[in-house]
């Protein structure tokens, strides 16, 4: 009986770091190398979420580069939108 008790803190407590872990972009990448499921998976969405926010970032140099400042205006605000949709939307 102890010892189950025992076994589960042990789980939580694993679990809660676990979840702290994946929660930060080098715990993620760390998970990943390690070839662990839950950060191979996170990584992955990583990406997925990373993917539109480069293209994005990319356009606006390209529009510099073109010297199209009204096409670098509008990259610029989509590309705050983003960040702010990811980063601003903590409660």
């Amino acid at each position: 009986m102890e010892a189950t008790i025992e076994r589960e803190n042990a789980e939580k407590r694993m679990d809660d770091i676990m979840g702290r872990l994946l929660r930060t972009v080098p715990g993620i990448i760390h998970e990943a190398l390690a070839l662990h499921g839950r950060g191979l998976i996170q990584f992955g969405l990583l990406l997925l979420i990373a993917t539109p926010i480069a293209r994005v970032a990319f356009s606006v140099v390209a529009f510099l580069h073109q010297r199209d400042w009204t096409y670098v205006a509008v990259t610029l605000i989509v590309l705050s939108l983003l960040f702010y949709s990811l980063l601003g939307s903590r409660t």
